[in-house]
């Protein structure tokens, strides 16, 4: 004998899936069974989380909390030493930082710096990616050597940018009032405000113009061949095709462009702390400098905070600025 359930013992036999006939209208449906390897359904909605829970620490921990406390720092008079209270003062610090006319010279060095910077490094890049956007020889070996002042550490070229426009042993004296006769004595580039501030937004283009590059190259790699072809069946030429067809596919790259770099405007610090430390008698400070100089060398944590809250309000109040702004011009256009 053999324990196969049969209708006369009454057992339960072995059930066979269904097998739709054809015609019948109706779908199997697929049988619920136990979840894949990998444990139950309620454990597979879990798995993406856990993967995403480092991440997530690091945020709150790096990112996230470090803001709250900039806040909360901001409305105190914040001590140092943990025995001492820091009493509540609201926006004292703000007051005081919308009447401190080193914050205003500050504020109005990175301005000039970020007009100065943005729209050279955008036009920059655009011409300089439509060029390497042709069949040309050796087009890797230029995009690489473009991009390469990217990726190379700001301290470095501060510090080589320092050299170069030293008063007495600089190069670019060397060249111009030694070599070429330019002017009674040797130009004073990191001693003085405006001569300063024309070297360090030198090195922003330089060193950022790759940059915008890269993503205005990647962009046009992505305008539809076929527009340009129809542009050209049309009689349009290579000027009337970039701005008929070209620049109006660029806009949406060029908005993300722009925001970035305003932004990186905004918060240019490390070529000022190397090459001039804000000086001199605050001369060159931007608003970084001078927040750094009011915590750290101060020891005023409070005061910093502010600063440094008062410029993340600027930064997005201009960026949404921008943002409204394109999206008004896409709408009317």
């Amino acid at each position: 004998m053999t324990d196969t359930a049969s209708p006369t013992t009454g057992a339960t036999p072995a059930a066979r899936p269904r097998v739709p006939r054809p015609g019948s209208g109706r779908r199997a449906r697929p049988r619920r069974g136990p979840a894949p390897s990998g444990g139950t359904g309620h454990g597979s909605r879990l798995t993406p989380y856990l993967f995403l829970l480092p991440g997530m620490v690091l945020f709150v921990g790096l990112v996230l909390w470090p803001i709250v406390q900039a806040a909360r720092m901001s409305l105190l008079d914040w001590q140092f030493n943990p025995g001492l209270p820091s009493p509540f003062v609201g926006l004292k610090h703000y007051d005081r930082a919308l009447h401190d006319p080193i914050f205003w010279k500050s504020l109005v060095n990175t301005g000039v710096y970020m007009v100065a910077t943005v729209p050279t490094q955008m036009i920059l890049g655009l011409a300089l990616a439509l060029l390497l956007n042709k069949a040309i020889a050796g087009k890797v070996a230029f995009r690489v050597l473009y991009y390469l002042p990217v990726i190379t550490s700001w301290v470095v070229v501060s510090l080589v940018f320092e050299y170069l426009f030293a008063t007495s042993s600089g190069l670019v004296n060397h060249v111009l009032h030694d070599g070429l006769g330019i002017g009674s004595e040797p130009i004073n580039w990191l001693g003085s405000r405006w001569p300063a501030m024309v070297v360090l937004s030198l090195l922003g283009i330089w060193k950022g113009a790759g940059w915008s590059m890269l993503i205005f190259l990647a962009a046009l790699q992505a305008v539809p061949k076929d527009l340009l072809d129809a542009a050209s069946v049309d009689g349009a030429g290579p000027v009337r095709r970039f701005f008929a067809v070209t620049l109006p596919q660029l806009r949406p790259v060029a908005l993300f462009v722009t925001v970035m770099l305003v932004i990186g405007g905004f918060n240019v610090f490390i070529s000022v702390f190397v090459m001039t430390g804000g000086g001199p008698a605050n001369d060159t400070q931007v608003v970084l400098t001078y927040m750094y100089k009011q915590a750290f060398d101060f020891l005023e944590f409070s005061y910093g905070s502010a600063i440094a809250y008062l410029l993340a309000i600027i930064i997005f109040a201009l960026s949404f600025a921008q943002m409204r702004l394109f999206r008004y011009d896409e709408e009317a256009s």
